[in-house]
């Protein structure tokens, strides 16, 4: 399940090369062969939502210089301390990510370096931006940040510009040099370019850019939850909801993001657990539904949604358990909300005792950080569960099925199904 979520063919499950679709289509076919019920005869939810892309190829080189053979936009000169030393252009996921509000832009622009210090006094830092920038890339660097005021700037800038973002220098675009490239989404578009660079990458030494980046902005990118149940045999009527979002953040010019962490193996965990109850579906006292959501990554939209257009009463969901980054496990895994419900958490507990399963069990409190949260706000009881440990990789190009171990997987699966039981048998 996770090879084929996190392939090539479906691009990131995102917004360009219909990664997003496909995925939408893989799993109806699979709640159809496993023999999962459709909601009024459909599997899919649809809704719309507006999303910034990147369709075509990003390409951009530091401190550029012609030569004869052909070469002019890839080759470049780095102005070190002891001598130049000859590079080809930054390779777009590896030394650098374009963030996802920033608009179509091609040209070559000078690199001016902030002076950190000047970040954290108003006087130095009114006197900074009352220059012209306007065709300038600022360069700046995050490491270490600390003081108010300095993150207040860094906030404004590295915001998006639909949740408050300011370009406090109106400069054409900001580099920032940091220790690794995370990538988001966004559903507006600035006036400005943003890049985060790796801090040990050549941006360091930048003194000009050469860009080429060309967006696209869907006002109305269609998209939908596919969601499916199986039958309880005493309160049909009551229901227990396992959740997972299947869409990542796609393709970006000419890389992907495989999102086989986030969230194939949620995804692989959700697909698990349906064709499970499929094969012991007369053994359940509730009915059971399966909630894969769509726009997890641009804002928790997919679960937003079916909030505000539930297909049954919510107040009918006994609880929820939504999956997101099953993959590793070495250290156990957290439970948001679990310091809010206690009964249930401290079943979790005992469950894991008695069968020696995961490292541990970490309870957290209420976050806004997947699609529980919009049930939690409308009192349905619910969990956030995902694994620690092992690998780092997230919301990069390096999230990929072939590195993901699935380390505690077959445990979080019993787990949760033990855990299930108990519902069904009011242990809490």
């Amino acid at each position: 399940m996770v090879d084929t979520l996190a392939s090539p063919y479906m691009a990131g499950r995102g917004y360009v090369d219909d990664g997003n679709k496909k995925a939408a289509v893989y799993l109806v076919n699979e709640f159809k062969n496993l023999g999962i019920l459709a909601f009024d005869n459909n599997y899919k939810q649809k809704f719309e939502y507006s999303v910034n892309t990147y369709p075509h190829a990003i390409r951009i080189s530091i401190d550029t210089i012609k030569i004869s053979h052909g070469a002019d936009f890839g080759a470049i000169v780095i102005s070190g301390d002891r001598e130049n030393r000859y590079r080809r252009r930054q390779e777009n996921g590896i030394d650098y990510i374009v963030m996802p509000s920033t608009p179509s832009i091609k040209g070559e622009y000078p690199v001016v370096r902030v002076d950190r210090s000047i970040l954290s006094d108003s006087v130095k830092l009114k006197a900074f931006a009352s220059r012209d920038y306007s065709k300038t890339f600022i360069l700046m660097d995050d490491s270490g940040v600390t003081d108010k005021k300095e993150k207040a700037v860094w906030e404004e800038l590295e915001t998006p510009p639909n949740q408050g973002g300011v370009n406090k220098f109106k400069a054409k675009g900001i580099i920032v040099l940091c220790n690794k490239l995370t990538e988001e989404t966004s559903q507006s578009v600035g006036d400005y370019a943003v890049l985060n660079a790796l801090r040990t990458s050549y941006f360091r030494y930048a003194n000009s850019i050469e860009i080429e980046v060309k967006n696209k902005f869907i006002s109305n990118f269609k998209t939908e939850n596919v969601i499916g149940y199986l039958k309880g045999t005493q309160q049909p009527d009551t229901f227990i909801v396992f959740s997972a979002h299947y869409d990542h953040l796609g393709r970006m010019g000419n890389i992907y993001f495989p999102g086989a962490n986030d969230n194939a193996s949620g995804v692989a965990m959700l697909l698990s657990l349906a064709k499970y109850y499929a094969q012991h579906k007369d053994s359940l006292k509730y009915s059971v539904a399966f909630m894969a959501f769509t726009g997890e990554e641009i804002g928790v939209l997919g679960s937003k949604y079916y909030t505000e257009h539930p297909l049954f009463p919510l107040s009918k969901i006994r609880f929820l358990i939504n999956m997101d980054i099953m993959g590793t496990g070495d250290e156990g895994i957290t439970v948001v909300n679990g310091a809010i419900y206690d009964a249930p958490f401290q079943d979790l507990l005992k469950i894991n005792e008695k069968f020696h399963l995961l490292k541990q069990i970490k309870p957290r409190g209420a976050t806004a950080n997947s699609d529980h949260y919009f049930f939690y706000l409308k009192h349905v009881p619910s969990f956030f569960i995902y694994t620690m440990g092992g690998i780092k990789a997230y919301h990069d190009i390096y999230d990929r099925r072939e590195t993901l171990p699935l380390t505690n997987f077959n445990d979080v699966f019993q787990l949760l199904i033990h855990f299930t039981d108990d519902i069904c048998r009011h242990q809490f």
